[in-house]
């Protein structure tokens, strides 16, 4: 498809402006133009022989004429580049240095996620803006302001010194989570998903890690993505409710991804030290070869969460530990863990941590407890199926005892 190849030759388009003529606000303009003017041709006339030189060539175009429009001062570097404007392109491929750019750490976290998709992904501001649930201007100026900050704060176009590099890499791998969480579970709206997001991080993990095969964590960073993914066509019923894991048709999960993310697993885990997304993926791939949710390995699981917590400590990971716990243990357990985010301010907008908290307190028979968890959690939340999932929880919760009982309250 022509909007596949589009996505996947952007990135490099843009590389070679970059490097051949500087000014990344300019030359990402320009590669929009060129991607959208070959969206418009191709289809109709056809591909051209050698796209990526079609696309450099138009783009490269656009940003001369952009020099042009800007005056007399430009003159000597419009003379400069069109002179050295070559018939033929290197096929050098600098997207892993247009990576590490985006996700420079003097962007914020949400500059990083926009320019990422823009300028590696090729999406477009419209795109971007309605994955994220704002307005298109507001994710223009978002996108604007990061550009700005490129080219005041003078960032090069090269790879980072060979001492910075760890860091940046995980600041890159963290941004592709990142957009793949906002795509698997989005922060709001009437969608539970969005495939466009989770698909778009997928196939730049994956760029990622043809680019850099040797990393285990980026390795561990797909698996854990197609392992997730895979199990996305249960995620939802006929009518977009959402459907919880426990209660999966485990027929519908994509046999062929599971495959793929054992295997990425298999093949890095025990080769040199641990990072949390290779454990977060052998997580995964338990959940994904359980042949049913009662023959889940939950103390494995458990286990994992346990030297996850011990390399990064934080408190989305005790929550995750504590309905293993929960799982592996009771309960009882699990709520004993989950008090130790009680007072966290971290979690204190996080529906997830009342949406936990209803789940062990219904397990564990504290019916009338986990009905009001439910109910704080649905509001908290700004994703449609997941209100109305709690909310028929906390009915059902309601439900489960007349106005006259009284279960009592949980000791502490």
């Amino acid at each position: 498809m022509v909007e596949d190849l589009l996505r996947e030759l952007a990135p490099q388009v843009l590389g070679v402006l970059i490097r051949r003529y500087g000014r990344f606000d300019a030359a990402e303009d320009a590669v929009q133009e060129a991607l959208l003017a070959a969206a418009l041709k191709w289809p109709g006339e056809g591909v051209p022989d050698n796209p990526r030189s079609w696309l450099i060539s138009v783009a490269g175009r656009r940003l001369i004429d952009e020099w042009r429009s800007d005056g007399a001062r430009r003159d000597r570097e419009v003379t400069v580049a069109l002179r050295d404007l070559p018939a033929t392109v290197p096929e050098r491929d600098d997207t892993v240095t247009l990576l590490f750019l985006c996700c420079h750490p003097s962007l914020s976290p949400p500059s990083q996620l926009a320019l990422t998709l823009r300028a590696v992904g090729g999406l477009t501001t419209a795109e971007i803006a309605s994955a994220f649930l704002v307005p298109e201007a507001t994710m223009a100026q978002r996108i604007s302001r990061a550009k700005q900050k490129i080219r005041t704060s003078g960032l090069s176009f090269a790879l980072p010194p060979e001492a910075e590099r760890a860091d940046r890499l995980r600041v890159v791998r963290q941004v592709l989570y990142l957009i793949f969480n906002e795509g698997y579970t989005t922060s709001g709206g009437a969608a539970l998903q969005r495939t466009d997001l989770t698909a778009e991080a997928i196939r730049l993990t994956r760029m990622l890690r043809g680019l850099m095969p040797d990393d285990r964590e980026t390795a561990g960073l797909l698996a854990l993505m197609v392992l997730t993914d895979a199990r996305r066509a249960a995620r939802t019923d006929a009518h977009g409710a959402l459907v919880p894991l426990d209660e999966q048709d485990r027929t519908r999960w994509h046999a062929g991804q599971i495959a793929e993310g054992v295997a990425l697993i298999s093949a890095t885990l025990g080769r040199g030290p641990i990072g949390p997304y290779q454990l977060q993926a052998a997580i995964a791939a338990l959940h994904d070869e359980a042949p049913s949710a009662d023959a889940t390995d939950w103390p494995q699981i458990l286990a994992l969460y346990e030297v996850l917590e011990r390399i990064t400590p934080g408190p989305v990971v005790t929550l995750n530990r504590a309905v293993a716990v929960g799982m592996a243990r009771g309960p009882l357990a699990g709520l004993a863990v989950l008090g130790e985010l009680d007072g966290d301010e971290r979690m204190a907008g996080n529906h997830r941590l009342h949406a936990v908290r209803a789940h062990l307190l219904e397990r564990a028979g504290y019916t009338a407890e986990a009905h009001a968890s439910y109910l704080t959690a649905a509001r908290m939340t700004s994703s449609v199926p997941e209100q109305r999932y709690l909310t028929v929880r906390a009915a059902l919760t309601s439900s489960e005892h007349g106005p006259d009982d009284n279960p009592g309250r949980m000791g502490g």
